[in-house]
Order: structure tokens, then sequence, then C-alpha cells
């Protein structure tokens, strides 16, 4: 029994933690909440397109390393097309180049080549928009998270200050709960924005090198067609190592 009245005695004793996390954003109402709501939905935004858009482009550019090699290897590049993934860019610039070839039948030499140009050119805008889907927000959240995490930061200093003037003086109990949620807007704001600049321009420099080998292959594929199929490009194969000399017979 005096155990248990000691005990309880420490508890009421013990001074409680008013200024955590939770109780700020109690303290600061519906403005908090709805600040931290916006934040964290910005910031859930900011990481699937990250990890999507990566997995997207690291995709293009295996595809271009496994198998725009067979697909230069072939006779025709109607048979080339067939060793290009199905509903990839790669085979997507191809497929394009093969409709307009369908079509410059109608057409002098001077439009053709223009048809086809200007077909390829279309197919690359395409798959580099497709590409761009999703940096927009990125750009988006990395301008204004700080902002909307300043606005926070203006609310708590304005509690701050009514708490002051409703005190009569600057005591740190009164004034620690708002500056400190005032802070916490600050440093979400802050964390937020950071990772969707990073991520921003880690993606665009990715498309970039994906955006210059498209053209490339465009490129290439329009010299193929042009030339009616004796324009290709190096492919390098790499050679089989020779077997190794049969050791001499010892008589």
């Amino acid at each position: 029994m005096l155990i248990q009245t000691l005990a309880a005695a420490a508890t009421n004793a013990a001074p409680q933690n008013k200024f955590g996390f939770v109780e700020a954003l109690q303290a600061g109402g519906f403005i908090s909440y709805a600040t931290v709501v916006i934040l964290g939905i910005m910031s859930f935004g900011s990481f699937f397109i990250l990890f999507t858009k990566f997995f997207e482009q690291s995709k293009i550019m295996n595809q271009y390393k496994n198998n725009v090699g067979n697909f230069w290897r072939a006779g025709t590049i109607k048979e080339g097309a067939a060793k290009l993934e199905k509903n990839s860019a790669w085979r997507q610039i191809v497929d394009d180049g093969i409709a307009a070839e369908d079509q410059v039948t109608k057409m002098d030499a001077t439009e053709a080549h223009d048809w086809l140009h200007g077909s390829l050119a279309r197919s690359e805008a395409t798959i580099n928009a497709k590409l761009a889907g999703g940096l927009p927000f990125l750009a988006t959240v990395g301008a204004t998270a700080p902002f909307i995490g300043l606005f926070g930061t203006v609310v708590g200093i304005y509690r701050a200050l009514i708490a002051i003037g409703l005190a009569g003086s600057a005591s740190i109990d009164k004034v620690a709960g708002p500056v400190g949620e005032a802070l916490i807007m600050t440093a979400l704001g802050l964390l937020v924005a950071v990772p969707a600049v990073l991520a921003y321009n880690y993606l665009q420099s990715r498309n970039k090198r994906i955006a210059e080998m498209l053209t490339g292959f465009s490129t290439d594929v329009l010299a193929n067609i042009a030339s009616k199929g004796v324009v290709k490009p190096a492919v390098t194969v790499a050679a089989a190592k020779p077997a190794a000399p049969a050791a001499p017979v010892k008589k």
C-alpha cells in the first residue's frame, strides 16, 4: 500500500510534456492539421512519382541495351521490329517509321524525306512527353512546400504574440507552444521540398539521357528506311574467344 501511494505521488509530481508534436498540432487547431495534411500529400506524391518514373526510365534503358543490338542485326527493319518488346518506346519508333514508309510512295523524294523525319520526330515527342509526366508536380512541390510551411509558421508566431498580449509578459510557458508549432511547420515544409527538388533534377537528367538515345535511334531508323535498308549503324558484336591450342602429344 505504501509503495502504491509513493508511486502515485511520484507520478503526480512528474511534469507532463505539453510541448510535443501532437500537442503542438492540437494547440494550432484546424490550420496546423490542414498544413500537415497538405504537406503529407505532397510528400507521398513526390516519392510515388520518384519511384514509378525511376523504374519506367530503367526499363527503357535496359530495353535499349538488350534489344536494339539484335534489332540492327536483323535482315530488314520489319524483321527487326519483331525482336523489340511490344509497347516499348523503341518499338513505337520503328512502327511509326514503317507506317510512314508505307505512305511515302505517293510523294516525291523531298516530301517523302520530310514526312519520314516528321513522323519519327512526332514519335519521339510523344515518348518524351510521357516520360516527363509527373515532373511538373515535383517542381510545384519543391517551389510551394516551403511557403506552405511558412504559412503555418506565420500562424504560430501570430498565436505566440496573442499569448504574450493576453498574459502581459513574454514568459516561456506562454510562447513555447506557439513558437514550437511555428518551427515544426517550417521544418516540415523544408523536409517535403528538398526531396522533391532532388528527385526532379535526378529524373530530369535521366530523361535527357533517354532523349539523346531516342534521337540517335530515330536518326538511324530514318537513314535505314531512306536507303532501303543499306545504311545501318555499326553494331558491336562480342567476338568469340579463340579456342585454346591443343597440347602437343608426347611421343
